[in-house]
């Protein structure tokens, strides 16, 4: 499997390492799957953890050893009607083959989460699905 982190997983897992966001990155390091983002999401995950938590910047940091960076897809044509802050994420994890990318944004990714059928392949989860799925 190879999972793309959403920035609001990246900010969740360097907020609370004990989470089940940051189990992932850590199942990542032990080889279970590989985890990746892209440059778009991972700053603004550090914008939002400097804003709210800068002390949990240096865990961000920390935890990127084990993610691995893709290219940013910022233009291209998304078969998904997503708004325009979410269709480099989706760009990004489809140019990088990703089996599935996980997010906690329900508001603007929900209608289309675990329908593969219709977001070209990926599976669109949040943490707690992928791992309550294993």
């Amino acid at each position: 499997m190879k999972l793309f982190l959403d920035a609001n997983v990246l900010f969740t897992a360097a907020h609370n390492p004990d989470g089940k966001s940051a189990f992932v990155i850590q199942l990542a390091r032990e080889g279970k799957w590989e985890v990746v983002t892209s440059p778009f999401a991972l700053e603004e995950a550090r914008r939002n953890l400097e804003a709210k938590f800068p002390d949990a910047v240096a865990l961000l940091d920390g935890s990127m050893r084990s993610v691995a960076l893709v290219p940013s897809a910022i233009e291209g044509h998304c078969p998904l009607d997503l708004p325009k802050k979410d269709v480099p994420i989706f760009l990004s994890a489809l140019g990088a083959q990703c089996t599935h990318l996980l997010t906690g944004d329900w508001k603007d990714f929900g209608r289309f989460m675990n329908a593969p059928d219709e977001t070209s392949g990926i599976i669109i989860q949040t943490v707690a699905e992928l791992l309550s799925n294993l």
